[in-house]
C-alpha cells in the first residue's frame, strides 16, 4: 500500500465516523493558489486529470454536499467519481485548444488548492496573466521531445513579472523520450541561463508524465536518477508565508460606506498588508485625514485584532470624510498618492495601444481615468532585449510613462499587489485592455502644487451674467460644422453672451501646428482643445468648438474634464456621400486619389455619438434654421442666467 493510498483510507474513515471533524480539519488548511502554464500541447489539463485522479483529492462542492447530507453519509459515500473530470478534460483536449482559464478547487489531507489550467497560445497571453495575477506558485510545462520555447519564455517572464516567486519546472512527456536523463538534464540548463537572465533565482525542476503519472503522486520507478520530491508533495509542502504581507503597515481599500442607520458608521473592505486593532491610529489617503479605530465590526461579531486577509468593517472615532476607493492605512507610514507613474503593461487587446487616449484605470478599489504615453520600450521574450517602439500590439510587454486624471493611492507593485497592480479598460466597449505594475512615481508631478485663486470661475461667471460651457461640434469634414458654430456665435454674441469659437484649422494654424493626422497626433490635437476650453470655461465664457474628433473615447475624455450639463455634444449628421459631394476643399478628391492619408471616412474611421445632446440633420434642416434652433435649447435648457 502507498502512503497516498494509506493517506486515502484514513481520509474515507475519518469521513464515515466524524463528517463534522472531518469539515473542522479541512477548514483550517492553509490554501495554495497555483498555475500551470507553458506552451500548446505541454500537457497541462492533462497534468492537472492525473494530478487529481491518482492523488483522489476531495472537491470543495463535494465537501459541502457531505455537509449537508452528513447524517447519511458512509464510507461509499465518500467516494469521489473522477471519471467526470477526466472526461471533462479529455473533451478540450480533443477540441484541440483551451481557451480560457479552467479554475479546479480541490484538497489533500495536508493542504487546499486552487489550480489555473491557463492556454497555451500567444494570442490568449491575457488569459494566463489573469490567472497568474492571484497565485503563489507556477508549474510550468516543457515538453521534454520540443525543449524551451517561446511560449516558455513568456510565460516565465510573466510569472516573475507579476510576482510569483515559487515555480516548479515540469519537464512533461518523459515516457515519448525514453526517460533520458541526459534529456532532462539539457532541458533545465538551457532553462537555468533563461531564467538567470530574467532574475529568477531559484526553480524546482522535476521530469514527469501527465499520461503515465510518473512523480505526480509519488516517486516513479522509471526514473531512480531522479530523487528530488513528487510534483503533489511540492505542492503539499512549499511554504507561502502570509506573515510577511501581516508584518507590513496597515492597507485597506475601502470598498463601501456601511451606514445601516444614523447611530452606525463603518467602511468595509479587505485587509490587503497589516494588522488593525481598535485604539490604533490611522489615516484615510489621499485626504489625509486621520482618526481612531474603535471598532472592528464582523459578521460573527467584534475582533479583538484583523490582519491582511480578512474582510472586515471598520468604525472611527470621528466623523471623517472617507469612500470607496479611500484606502485606510497606518497613521505612522501612509502610501504615497501620486498621478505620474512609469508602469510595465502587458497588452491584452486586439487593436493595438493609443498612446494619449483616455481609459480608465483600476487599482483596488479606485477607479481614475488614465492616459499611456508612448512606450519607452518593448521587451524581446526570447533575447530579453528592450526594443524600440511607438505603441505596444497584443501581447506585447512594455514600459511606459501613465498619468491619472487625479492622484491615486499607491505603492510599487514589488511591495504590494494590491495597491501596485492595475487594468485599463477601454471607455466605449468596456473592455480590459491591459493589465499594468507600477514601478515608481515620477517625482516631477510633485514639484508643482495646484495655485489657489480668489477670483473663482463662479466669479467669473457671475460677472458675464451667464453659465460656462462647450458645445462641442462634431461631424465628418464637410458636414457644415464650423459654419453652423459660426452662426451660433454670432446669435449667443448678439444675445450679450460672452463667446470663444475653437475652429479646428485655425487651431492648427498655432497652439496644435506641430502635430499631423495620425489617430495618436488626433487624440492629442483634442486633449489640448479639450484642455484650452476647460480654461475658458473657468473664465466663464461659453466656449464653441468645431472638430471633426472622429474618436468617442476622446470626446469623452472632454466632457468628463468638465462639471456636469457643460459640455453639450452638437452632432452635425452628414452621411459621407453627402459631404464628399460637397468636399468644399477638395480634400475627399485628394483621399480617394492617395495623396491625402488618415483621412476620416475614407481610410480613417469615424465614431459617430451614440447619445448627442443635439443632433443635426443637414439633410433636412438649413444652418441659419439648426442655429437657431441650438441657440434656443442651450439658452433655454443650459444657460440661465446666473
Amino acid at each position: 500500500m502507498t502512503d497516498q493510498t494509506d493517506v486515502i483510507y484514513k481520509t474515507d474513515a475519518l469521513i464515515a465516523e466524524d463528517i463534522d471533524a472531518y469539515l473542522e480539519q479541512h477548514q483550517h488548511k492553509t490554501m495554495l493558489r497555483f498555475i500551470t502554464c507553458g506552451s500548446v500541447d505541454d500537457g497541462k489539463s492533462t497534468l492537472i486529470g492525473r494530478l487529481l485522479y491518482d492523488s483522489k483529492m476531495i472537491f470543495e462542492d463535494q465537501l459541502a454536499a457531505l455537509e449537508a447530507d452528513s447524517k447519511k453519509v458512509g464510507t461509499q459515500g465518500a467516494e469521489i467519481d473522477f471519471a467526470l473530470l477526466v472526461d471533462g478534460l479529455a473533451a478540450e483536449r480533443e477540441q484541440g485548444i483551451t481557451i480560457d482559464v479552467a479554475y479546479r478547487f480541490f484538497g489533500t489531507e495536508k493542504r487546499k488548492f486552487i489550480v489555473a489550467d491557463t492556454p497555451g497560445h500567444e494570442q490568449y497571453t491575457r488569459n494566463m496573466v489573469t490567472g497568474a495575477s492571484t497565485a503563489d506558485l507556477a508549474v510550468i510545462l516543457i515538453d521534454a521531445r520540443k525543449g524551451v520555447l517561446t511560449q516558455t519564455r513568456r510565460h516565465s517572464y510573466l510569472a516573475h513579472l507579476i510576482g510569483i516567486r515559487h515555480i516548479v519546472l515540469a519537464v512533461n512527456k518523459m515516457d515519448l523520450v525514453g526517460y533520458d536523463q541526459a534529456t532532462f538534464d539539457a532541458i533545465v540548463t538551457d532553462y537555468a541561463a533563461f531564467a538567470r537572465s530574467i532574475g529568477i533565482e531559484s526553480f524546482v525542476p522535476m521530469p514527469i508524465s501527465g499520461f503515465k503519472g510518473d512523480n505526480i503522486t509519488g516517486p516513479s520507478a522509471n526514473t531512480p536518477w531522479y530523487t528530488g520530491p513528487s510534483l503533489i508533495q511540492h505542492l503539499e509542502s512549499v511554504e507561502v508565508d502570509t506573515t510577511i504581507e501581516q508584518a507590513r503597515p496597515l492597507r485597506m481599500p475601502v470598498q463601501w460606506v456601511n451606514r445601516p442607520n444614523l447611530d452606525f458608521r463603518g467602511f468595509s473592505g479587505l485587509i490587503a498588508s497589516g494588522t488593525v486593532r481598535p485604539g490604533d491610529a490611522v489615516r484615510v489617503l489621499p485626504s489625509g485625514k486621520t482618526s481612531t479605530v474603535t471598532r472592528i465590526v464582523t459578521l460573527e461579531g467584534d475582533l479583538e485584532q484583523a490582519v491582511a486577509g480578512q474582510s472586515v468593517t471598520l468604525c472611527f472615532a470621528d466623523e471623517i470624510d472617507c469612500s470607496r476607493g479611500d484606502v485606510i492605512a497606518a497613521a505612522d507610514a501612509p502610501p504615497e498618492a501620486a498621478d505620474q507613474f512609469e508602469t510595465t503593461l502587458v497588452w491584452m487587446a486586439d487593436d493595438a495601444m493609443v498612446p494619449g487616449r483616455a481609459y480608465w484605470l483600476k487599482l483596488a478599489t479606485q477607479t481614475v481615468s488614465a492616459t499611456v504615453q508612448a512606450p519607452k520600450y518593448t521587451v524581446n521574450v526570447n533575447t530579453m532585449e528592450h526594443l524600440a517602439c511607438k505603441t505596444l500590439d497584443l501581447n506585447a510587454i512594455g514600459v511606459a510613462e501613465l498619468i491619472t486624471d487625479r492622484p491615486i493611492v499607491f505603492e510599487a507593485y514589488a511591495d504590494s499587489r494590491t495597491l501596485g497592480g492595475f487594468i485599463l479598460i477601454d471607455k466605449i466597449t468596456n473592455a480590459t485592455v491591459a493589465a499594468g505594475m507600477l514601478h515608481f512615481s515620477l517625482r516631477r508631478a510633485q514639484n508643482v502644487h495646484w495655485q489657489a485663486l480668489d477670483v473663482s470661475r463662479q466669479a467669473h461667471a457671475a460677472l458675464k451674467n451667464q453659465k460656462p460651457a462647450v458645445l462641442w461640434f462634431t461631424g465628418l469634414s464637410g458636414s457644415g460644422k464650423s459654419t453652423i458654430a459660426n452662426l451660433v456665435e454670432k446669435k449667443l454674441h448678439a444675445l450679450g453672451k460672452h463667446t470663444f469659437l475653437l475652429d479646428g484649422d485655425n487651431v492648427r494654424h498655432g497652439l496644435n501646428k506641430d502635430l499631423g493626422f495620425t489617430e495618436t497626433d488626433r487624440i492629442e490635437n483634442i486633449r489640448r482643445v479639450g484642455e484650452v476650453a476647460k480654461l475658458m470655461t473657468d473664465a466663464g465664457l461659453i466656449v464653441l468648438t468645431a472638430f471633426i474628433s472622429p474618436f468617442r473615447a476622446e470626446r469623452e475624455m472632454v466632457r468628463s474634464l468638465l462639471p456636469d450639463s457643460e459640455f453639450i455634444e452638437v452632432f452635425v449628421d452628414t452621411p459621407l456621400e453627402e459631404a464628399e459631394r460637397r468636399d468644399v476643399k477638395g480634400l475627399y478628391k485628394k483621399a480617394r486619389g492617395g495623396t491625402l492619408k488618415n483621412f476620416t471616412g475614407i481610410d480613417s474611421p469615424y465614431e459617430a455619438p451614440e447619445n448627442p445632446e443635439i443632433r443635426i440633420d443637414t439633410l433636412s434642416e438649413k444652418p441659419e434654421d439648426a442655429a437657431e434652433r441650438i441657440v434656443e435649447r442651450v439658452i433655454g435648457a443650459w444657460m440661465p442666467t446666473i
